[in-house]
């Protein structure tokens, strides 16, 4: 009897799991999974979709899944990598769903929906080598992908996998990788670049992912644009691009760019193309630990490609400041206190300023204070303590002259003549929030957006000016939306949601007001700006009782609470006197 022949096929294999799986499920199951739901219907599926490949079977903590292509297979792996750290930016270590991935090429024997034999088994061995977040690839994989990708592996040697009789040689792969030698052609080491007085950034030329070399102009043309846009934010110094981009094709070592470069932090990318789609990935590492600080991808159509870079651009530089001033702001509460200049002074001022309460703001002022007599014409750090000053006066803790102690500082900041646009639009604010001067503020504001366009630290600023101006709501309107969509987890998105509210109802729109101060209080239960407007709304909107109980909860937050004392000065002398009368109408005390 002759015996049954068995099919083989070659493929490309990919196998994923999740790193300490067990650990995750025990400390919260119904949340791992859902996580794990959610990873898998946004990222993995999509992702290997649009790459070709074939899902064979999937358990309770990883996939299996062929491609024809072992280029495509590893592109997809990288993408998903990418991808997952976006999404963990913000998860804390314990509670992050890290992947591991190994990709194998080989012959496969189908079965049904299965596939069996050693290209699948070396796979699923590899997966087990990688580091959570990682990839290994077998000797074959680098062999074919090599020159092809411009991605770096990392040879770990022979490595005897389980169950499988020949040594196999393993590679590590990192999506824009660290080599550990210098690049073939690149000196062992350059002349530092002298260090700057500020943080310090390289943008190093992203990587083109796409396998078409004409694509290389796009990548390059977002990159300069990125370079441009964050030199226009002048609290942090960027390379230029003459310098970032030696690096064009080469490997690169991370903590090598960091010392050759003198810079703090690395940001670097990928661009990929498939038909008329491109994605683009980037990522923000400190220099001196390779720790990620931000990830995120951005994908958009080719049909206008000016358009998609510009929308890149203000992205990824809108994204890129918030994460860097967290950053800058953990560091500078590090250092010993005896060690502080000026700027670790102003970097602990903001990190209390979140704080957003009594103690925090005393804190910030004081560190301010401090920035301020170390470096007298030091004009961010007095424009922000007059911000911290008007921050008090809303939430209804404020002292005598405060208000005349924010309209010098924040004229004192101006006079400075600083190009910097958090400083102009904080300043700006507190001249127009204390009333001393509308039309100087809203030139301070636009000539803020001017300098950064893509700031939310200059566009929230701007729009209370125009709120407080009223000549303009639904330009705060837009200005808000926008600072929101750049920072979408602000430490001021309370802030800005009741800035929504009332530029809602300076333009009449009461019930996006009323959903906007509750969306607000929401986020900060005590924000007592927020109660004000959604007062007025509902006032407007006759649902007296409504708004007898916000007045009653606004007043347990502010036991002090004065109308006189908490009522800004809105240059609308109508708008300013439905206001009080509203508080006044509920038997609030003047």
């Amino acid at each position: 009897m002759a015996q049954e022949r068995i099919e083989r096929r070659l493929a490309a294999i990919l196998a994923v799991d999740v790193a300490g799986y067990s650990r995750l499920m025990g400390a919260d199951e119904e949340g791992t999974l859902a996580a794990l739901k959610a990873h898998r219907r946004e990222v993995a599926d999509p992702t290997i979709a649009d790459h070709g490949g074939h899902i064979i079977k999937t358990t309770g903590d990883g996939m299996l899944v062929e491609f024809p292509s072992v280029v495509n297979a590893l592109r997809c792996a990288v993408e998903i990598q990418l991808a997952m750290a976006a999404r963990n930016a913000d998860v804390a270590k314990e509670r992050r769903i890290e992947l591991r991935a190994g990709i194998n090429v080989g012959d496969i024997i189908p079965d049904g929906g299965d596939i069996f034999g050693d290209g699948v088994n070396v796979a699923a061995r590899l997966e087990g080598l990688a580091e959570p977040g990682g990839i290994c690839v077998s000797g074959r994989v680098q062999e074919d992908v090599l020159g092809k990708l411009d991605l770096c592996f990392e040879d770990i040697g022979e490595q005897q996998l389980k169950n499988i009789a020949r040594p196999v040689r393993v590679f590590r792969v990192k999506p824009a990788a660290a080599a550990a030698a210098p690049a073939a052609g690149r000196p062992e080491s350059r002349p530092a670049v002298p260090a700057a007085d500020k943080p310090s950034m390289a943008v190093l030329p992203f990587q083109n992912m796409s396998g078409d070399l004409e694509q290389d102009y796009f990548a390059d043309g977002v990159v300069e644009d990125i370079i441009t846009a964050l030199s226009r934010v002048k609290w942090f110094f960027v390379v230029a691009r003459n310098s970032s981009f030696i690096y064009k094709g080469k490997a690169v070592d991370i903590k090598q760019v960091g010392r050759e470069l003198n810079v703090r932090y690395v940001l670097e990318g990928s661009v990929r193309k498939a038909g008329n789609r491109v994605r683009i990935t980037g990522q923000l590492i400190e220099a001196s630990t390779g720790h990620h600080i931000w990830a995120d991808r951005f994908e958009g159509s080719l049909e206008d490609i000016f358009a998609l870079q510009d929308r890149v651009t203000e992205s990824v530089v809108g994204a890129i400041e918030p994460s860097l001033m967290k950053a800058e702001m953990l560091r500078g509460r590090s250092k010993p206190t005896e060690s502080l200049d000026a700027y670790d002074c102003y970097l602990r001022a903001l990190a209390a300023f979140h704080e957003a309460t009594p103690a925090g703001y005393d804190a910030a002022e004081a560190f301010l204070q401090k920035a301020i007599d170390l470096e007298p014409h030091y004009a961010t750090a007095k424009a922000w303590l007059a911000y911290t000053l008007v921050k008090r006066r809303a939430q209804g803790w404020s002292r005598p002259g405060d208000a005349a102690k924010a309209v010098r500082l924040a004229r004192e900041s101006v006079a400075a003549g600083s190009d910097d646009p958090m400083a102009l639009g904080r300043a700006g604010l507190a001249l127009t929030y204390f009333g001393a001067d509308y039309d100087l503020a809203v030139t301070l504001a636009d000539r803020a957006l001017d300098i950064n366009p893509n700031s939310a630290q200059v566009l929230a600023p701007s729009a209370w000016v125009h709120c407080f101006n009223c000549a303009d709501p639904d330009k705060a309107i837009d200005q808000f939306n926008r600072a929101i969509r750049l920072s979408p987890r602000d430490p001021e998105l309370a802030s800005i949601l009741s800035g929504l509210a009332f530029a809602s109802l300076v333009a009449g729109r009461n019930q996006g007001a009323l959903q906007y101060a509750q969306k607000a209080l929401h986020e900060l239960p005590n924000i007592t700006i927020a109660h004000r407007a959604q007062i007025l709304a509902l006032t407007r909107m006759n649902r007296m009782d409504e708004a007898r109980e916000t007045a009653r909860r606004m007043v347990e937050a502010d036991p002090a609470f004065t109308i006189t004392t908490r009522l800004p000065p809105y240059r609308d002398i109508m708008f300013r006197t439905e206001l009080h009368n509203a508080l006044k109408g509920l038997g609030l005390p003047e």
